[in-house]
């Protein structure tokens, strides 16, 4: 977006944060006919878009509803996705013929680039007569009522600036060497706002250092499982890392998971362990468990879950054969890869974090409008309030759908 021209200090809509949430505000709020002025601190518009989805950016999801979003208040987010849906954003996408697929569980995904999706915002922003500054900082947020209507000043490494809607889109604290910062939550204190406390979500886990060394071989190995912690179960890919687990239902898991929490992992989701193992003693009486276990897993991942604490014992280190295991035997080994509980240490943080847990408290801001309730002409849409989706481009859709509904408000 060019920058030549010279800016106003006076606008009607003012959005902090050139991400998602906040071009959606801005080009339909810009399609009201609305004067609006995005400023983004970044040095490229979109970064957190560019990334996604290994470069390819998984943009919203078929299979959106508020039961894939958490947050303190379950109903909040009911409202925006209800009135600009995922249909709605591949709408979008299709009329600027952008390719598309389905992955798997509804996931849409670019084609070919990430970039494609950021341009097509760039695209919308311009033709409604959007202006985007980037490397811009907010150095200031001061504001004053005129005839009731507050007026929001803003003091910016890029001059003074003026508007009578504010809006603060600038994300969560995932990806700080990415420029994320708390900002947001920042002028949401400044104004009276609680913040829900924040965490890393949609994470790897860290594992000990004992339980590492056991399992370092396995760095790089993946299965498809079932992994389940309080309450809730995700059935897909677990991966092995040199500092712990990750893998989609592990990063979807992680956003349930707290300090001291277990979490158990189903390694044979598709069939009853039990049922399998005493059908194996029939059908391969002679066979040794790890040569049973590799039919549905990989011969490393077996060798190594029989080499594991008790297993060893029971398993004879994957050796026994699977016609000598009593009755009791068979459902305890069952049990095991039905129910395998993990520890983890923690997190790897926000760094590696694909998005915030937590944020700006949403009882004192509008589900219809966006607006907060404690000061007029201020908004927050997108990452920053506590409304955080699972993995699989429901974040995105959340930003879609709340920068579209404040944008007609602002």
């Amino acid at each position: 977006m060019p920058q030549s021209k010279p800016l106003l200090s006076e606008y009607d809509v003012i959005v902090i944060g050139a991400g998602a949430s906040g071009l959606m505000c801005a080009l339909t709020a810009g399609e009201r006919g609305r004067r609006v002025l995005v400023l983004d601190h970044s040095n490229k518009i979109g970064k957190k878009i560019i990334i996604s989805g290994g470069g390819r950016c998984n943009f919203t999801n078929l299979c959106t509803e508020p039961g894939n979003y958490l947050s303190d208040n379950g109903h909040f987010c009911k409202s925006a996705l209800s009135r600009y849906t995922q249909w709605d954003f591949q709408a979008l996408v299709d009329k600027y013929q952008v390719a598309w697929h389905e992955k798997t569980l509804g996931q849409l995904f670019c084609d070919d680039r990430s970039q494609q999706i950021v341009d097509l915002l760039v695209s919308e922003c311009r033709d409604v007569g959007v202006t985007i500054r980037t490397k811009t900082k907010i150095e200031g947020i001061e504001h004053q009522n005129n005839d009731r209507t507050p007026v929001y000043h803003l003091e910016t490494s890029s001059g003074k600036f003026s508007t009578q809607s504010l809006v603060v889109a600038t994300g969560g604290l995932s990806f700080p060497t990415m420029g994320a910062t708390g900002f947001g939550y920042q002028v949401a204190e400044q104004y009276g706002h609680n913040i829900i406390p924040t965490c890393p979500a949609l994470v790897p886990l860290t594992m000990s250092k004992k339980w590492l060394e056991q399992f370092a071989e396995l760095s790089g190995v993946s299965a498809e499982v079932i992994v389940s912690c309080n309450g809730q179960s995700f059935k897909e890919n677990l991966l092995f890392t040199h500092r712990g687990i990750s893998g989609p239902a592990i990063l979807q898991v992680s956003s349930y998971w707290k300090v001291n929490d277990s979490i158990f992992v189903n390694w044979l989701p598709a069939v009853s362990a039990y049922d399998f193992l005493k059908e194996a003693q029939q059908r391969r009486a002679k066979a040794e468990t790890q040569t049973i276990l590799a039919e549905h897993l990989t011969k490393r991942l077996a060798n190594a879950l029989c080499e594991h604490g008790k297993l060893r014992l029971l398993t004879e280190s994957g050796r026994k054969a699977i016609s000598h295991y009593s009755h009791s035997e068979l459902e305890q080994l069952a049990n095991e890869f039905e129910n395998w509980e993990m520890q983890p240490t923690g997190t790897e943080g926000y760094k590696k974090a694909e998005v915030t847990l937590g944020g700006i408290c949403t009882s004192k801001v509008s589900s219809k409008t966006f607006e907060s309730r404690l000061q007029p002409g201020l908004f927050f849409i997108g990452e920053v309030l506590d409304v955080t989706g699972h993995l699989g481009g429901f974040n995105f859709q959340w930003a879609w759908a709340s920068g579209h509904c404040a944008g007609q408000f602002v």
